[in-house]
């Protein structure tokens, strides 16, 4: 019993962990990229939507194997496969499978417990939090750093060339494009200017 009480546990902390990952990323996108508000009551929602769907597939899973003991029992033959079991997984089919149905049940019970719920959103808003602060830290850190300081700088120099030219130098030939581009216009304007006041003066000489 305790064997299949701890693997209860680990799998309800594995998927709470899915959960927090899940949530913490939605508050990323929501609030800062795409400049939203964090409402507790939203990722609250989010937070039982992923607990649910976890538990649905643990659900799902639970019912694989169970088909798969039904299927071993009374076989001893050789399998022919990883999953071609027999009489003898019989055991540890029926096991695995209360475990499946023990984490299911588990993860619906905290989708139903709002201080589950709250605990979650707030532990994957930390999370989110610390993501930001993080790179925050970082990106101070390379852009007040002279190379010769910075320890990774060698490591990082390839991946920050490749960026270059990836984003770096395509924002600057657009920026060139669109600047010629304007150029050409004003060039234009002012062919058009001259020969108007070309016009002018001919007209006034003749008129003269």
């Amino acid at each position: 019993m305790g064997r299949t009480t701890d693997a209860i546990g680990e799998g309800v902390a594995i998927a709470t962990a899915a959960a927090r990952l899940a949530v913490k990323n939605q508050i990323l996108v929501g609030t800062i990229a795409r400049g939203g508000v964090f409402e507790i009551d939203h990722y609250t929602d989010v937070a039982r939507a992923a607990l649910l769907t976890m538990a649905k597939e643990s659900e799902e899973a639970a019912e694989l194997l169970i088909k798969l003991r039904k299927r071993a029992k009374g076989r001893h033959s050789d399998p022919h496969g990883t999953h071609d079991y027999r009489d003898r997984d019989v055991r540890n089919l029926r096991r695995r499978a209360k475990q499946s149905t023990g984490v299911a049940e588990r993860l619906r019970s905290m989708a139903e417990d709002s201080a589950a719920l709250h605990a979650l959103v707030e532990e994957a808003r930390a999370a989110a939090w610390g993501d930001v602060r993080g790179n925050l830290d970082r990106r101070l850190r390379v852009e007040g750093m002279r190379p010769d300081q910075d320890p990774d700088y060698a490591q990082m120099r390839d991946a920050r060339m490749q960026a270059l030219k990836l984003v770096d130098l395509q924002a600057l030939s657009s920026q060139q494009r669109a600047r010629r581009k304007r150029e050409r216009a004003a060039a234009k304007s002012a062919e058009k200017e001259v020969g108007r006041a070309g016009r002018r003066a001919q007209g006034e000489s003749t008129r003269g």
